[in-house]
């Protein structure tokens, strides 16, 4: 699995997570479903992702490598 790949998985089940503590547990859970999101427009932007550099550091593959 790629990069991208990993990225665009992770921000979706941190959004869904987030989204069903938010619903279940305590609504104050969208804060995070907000910062997941302003953090994927940021990276859209600027093409800087934390998450990226950790798995960069992992040694996980780039689309590029494909």
């Amino acid at each position: 699995m790629s990069i991208t790949r990993i990225v665009m998985a992770t921000a979706g089940t941190f959004i869904l997570i987030s989204l069903l503590l938010a619903h279940f547990v305590n609504p104050n859970w969208l804060w995070f479903t907000t910062f997941v999101g302003a953090n994927l427009l940021q990276s859209a932007f600027t093409g800087f992702c934390p998450l990226v550099t950790i798995l960069k550091k992992l040694g996980v593959r780039s689309a590029e490598a494909i």
